[in-house]
């Protein structure tokens, strides 16, 4: 076993990863960041030097000595998770370029994160976001669009802004997206969305270049940013004066929620989420039941009487403490 200089064997992991199973930019930066901040955490301990970088003598006591410190210094259950993924990823790059025989975090676990919902739109906020569109210019019906098809197929953002034109299908009322992975899945889109999609594509060629395939363009013509939707999202809502900070993921969770509720179908949602294990859907059951709750405790009387009977009996026993 030899050793390598520290960006060498970095350098020919990212290659892979771009390459062959070619990540996003997005993901790279991911695996970028968390393989930087474990050589850093090493080069602390002293395990490499700025000359070499011997992955192959990096022991599991290390790695479970880089969650420890990483988790004391704030970073969460699930970024910790994150950087495991891609340092076992890593390790078998290493492996099978012979730079390394084991992997040091196989087996290791991030400490637990307390399970937050994701926040939704109710009802009231999503008519008054969807039902109400700022205008008729190109820019106006485009964003209705973007905001009708978010909340209509439940895709992700990347997916809204890499939809090309021959990714549609009118006649059946579908699209196709590309998802994490590359894998492709064909949605369903609702009538209200097709409507909006319709007008602005009446209006699209104002704004985009001959030869742009884009679905959504930017003023000056060229596919939106991610960045751009987001911001053009969350200035929308806030016109309508929506109480709740409007956001692609937050119309994505209201579409999952409301399609759960509706059909009682985790499957179906979980393939129209694109989720690779049910497990990451399930969280919109949890989510469903604590709307349940929500509803019980403030409408059912008898959950008020028992709320009062609690606060009585707590005044009783303090009177008679004293």
């Amino acid at each position: 076993m030899t050793s390598e200089q520290p960006d060498q064997a970095r350098s020919g992991f990212f290659d892979y990863l771009s390459a062959e199973r070619q990540l996003s930019q997005h993901t790279l930066d991911n695996y970028r960041r968390d393989l930087q901040r474990l050589w850093e955490y090493l080069q602390l301990q002293q395990i490499f030097n700025l000359a070499e970088s011997p992955w192959h003598k990096v022991l599991p006591q290390h790695i479970r000595g880089f969650v420890a410190t990483v988790h004391r210094q704030g970073l969460g259950g699930k970024s910790i998770q994150r950087a495991l993924s891609a340092i076992r990823t890593f390790y078998k790059y290493l492996h099978r370029e012979g730079l390394a025989q084991a992997d040091p975090a196989a087996g290791i676990r991030a400490p637990k994160s307390p399970q937050r919902l994701p926040r939704t739109l109710d009802a009231d906020q999503l008519s008054g976001l969807l039902d109400q569109p700022l205008g008729k210019d190109p820019l106006s019906r485009r964003d209705h669009a973007m905001a009708e098809l978010l909340y209509s197929s439940g895709m992700r953002l990347a997916e809204l802004v890499s939809l090309d034109l021959y990714d549609l299908d009118f006649q059946d009322a579908s699209l196709r997206v590309t998802g994490k992975g590359r894998k492709e899945r064909l949605l369903p889109v609702g009538r209200q969305a097709m409507e909006a999609l319709e007008r602005w594509l009446d209006c699209r060629d104002k704004l985009a270049r001959p030869e742009e395939m884009a679905v959504f363009v930017s003023q000056r013509g060229h596919r939106i940013s991610a960045r751009s939707v987001q911001l053009r999202l969350a200035r929308w809502g806030e016109y309508q004066g929506s109480d709740s900070r409007v956001h692609p993921h937050r119309l994505r969770h209201s579409f999952a929620s409301d399609m759960l509720a509706s059909s009682g179908d985790l499957r179906a949602v979980q393939e129209l989420l694109g989720h690779s294990d049910i497990a990451t859907t399930q969280v919109y059951t949890h989510l469903d039941f604590q709307h349940l709750l929500d509803v019980y405790d403030k409408a059912h009387p008898r959950a008020r009487r028992q709320s009062g009977r609690v606060s009585a009996g707590k005044k009783e026993k303090q009177d008679n403490n004293d």
